[in-house]
């Protein structure tokens, strides 16, 4: 259902970001209703394939416009995202793809299970309940390929980033960090607290669309044992096993 957004009224400010970025930023705050206008305007700038875009990265309260500035102008590209702005209309359902992602939690998939329960003051099963019974928002992808940030975390579970980050942890690791949790897309270091991992490969540039996720996905997680998680795991290396699978 296509409605006008009425939460917020957001109003469009933009800055340079070097000679061929322009960043319109919609609001100073991270909140879902601001998440959904950003969605919407990249779609919307994107039906319209404006000459001299190259690329648009939504991010959480702001649109990076990548452009060639030997076609397009700021003053042109402004005036055009300004308007689609002001006619942007707002999937209040979420609009993008429900993904249901199964996670094999603790041991050496998830280290700090045990350190988030404690400081918490919980179990690790209930750890384990409050991260898998939420929904979570992808509120952009970013700082690697296929990295995804998302909102949702349950209140309970906000934890602070750890004081020294791991050199690496692998792709697939589902984390936490603040508010925010994490789908890894590819190894790297990493200084949020490690919950599990998941066979599912955000990235893969094998992929007709390496790309799983985008902003404006919603994500759930359900918990597996690591006989599934093998067993998952293999069949997406063969091919048997597609991200089609995964759809909520």
């Amino acid at each position: 259902m296509i409605v006008e957004d009425e939460e917020m009224k957001p109003e469009v400010r933009f800055r340079a970001a070097g000679d061929r970025h322009l960043v319109a930023e919609l609001a100073d705050v991270i909140d879902p209703s601001i998440n959904r206008r950003v969605v919407a305007l990249a779609a919307a700038l994107e039906r319209q394939r404006v000459v001299g875009i190259i690329d648009l990265l939504p991010t959480y309260r702001s649109l990076l416009v990548h452009y060639d500035p030997l076609v397009a102008g700021r003053g042109l590209l402004e005036n055009v995202i300004l308007r689609a702005f002001g006619n942007l209309t707002v999937d209040m359902s979420g609009a993008g793809k429900r993904w249901r992602i199964p996670v094999v939690y603790g041991g050496a998939h998830g280290p700090d299970l045990d350190e988030v329960a404690a400081r918490h003051g919980i179990t690790t099963d209930e750890v384990i309940a409050l991260h898998s019974g939420a929904e979570y928002r992808i509120f952009m992808i970013g700082f690697a390929p296929g990295y995804a940030y998302l909102g949702g975390l349950p209140p309970a579970l906000h934890t602070p980033r750890r004081p020294a980050p791991r050199l690496s942890a692998p792709a697939g690791t589902i984390s936490i960090g603040g508010q925010q949790a994490s789908i890894a897309s590819v190894p790297l270091p990493t200084g949020w607290n490690l919950l599990g991992r998941t066979p599912v490969k955000a990235f893969d540039p094998m992929r007709a669309d390496p790309f799983l996720f985008a902003a404006g996905d919603t994500v759930a997680f359900t918990p597996v044992g690591q006989p599934e998680f093998e067993r998952l795991q293999v069949g997406i290396e063969r091919g048997s096993i597609t991200s089609e699978a995964f759809h909520a």
